[in-house]
């Protein structure tokens, strides 16, 4: 598919059909996460892939959605502070590297007729009990992922004018 197209197709969904994601195509996903630049190339990543069926009740303790467990996969990005680059004002690139690398699998879903729906408003202390999260990783980000049940609306969004600065504030 032309990237362009895929950027317009991409939604955030939040109705699955309850078919499984074929191995091959989730490896596909996992590959371009993989692939996604980091700073200094540390990596310092880790993606958690979560099977929901019998697992529905722990899982929306995480995030008390029922749409968040419909899919039969859940995906939890992780990043790992400790080993991320760090610029010299101290800023950790340990959000930015994580969210790269889940905009590639999401983008790749996307592409392979996969829902997601980016998860930010998820409960952290949940995360770390259910998932087992050792204390230096950090949960980022969740998707659910799955065939989506329905179709998007029209996609909502600023005028580029109001979005693009050039040469100056």
């Amino acid at each position: 598919m032309e990237f362009s197209n895929l950027i317009q197709r991409r939604y955030s969904v939040r109705a699955y059909k309850p078919d499984p994601v074929e191995d091959d195509k989730l490896q596909g996903l996992l590959e371009a996460a993989r692939l996604a630049p980091s700073a200094a190339n540390r990596q310092a990543l880790r993606f958690i892939v979560i099977h929901t069926e019998g697992r529905e009740e722990e899982l929306q303790r995480i995030y008390n959605r029922d749409w968040f467990v419909q899919p039969p996969l859940v995906i939890c990005a992780c990043g790992i502070p400790s080993e991320n680059w760090v610029r010299k004002d101290s800023k950790n690139y340990n959000d930015v590297d994580v969210a790269i690398a889940m905009d590639h699998l999401i983008l790749a879903a996307t592409d392979a007729g996969l829902g997601t729906c980016w998860i930010a408003a998820f409960d952290a202390n949940e995360a770390r009990e259910v998932l087992h999260l050792p204390d230096h990783v950090e949960p980022i980000a969740f998707t659910p992922l799955g065939y989506p049940a329905v179709q998007p609306g029209p996609k909502k969004r600023k005028d580029l004018s109001e979005l693009v600065r050039y040469e100056r504030w």
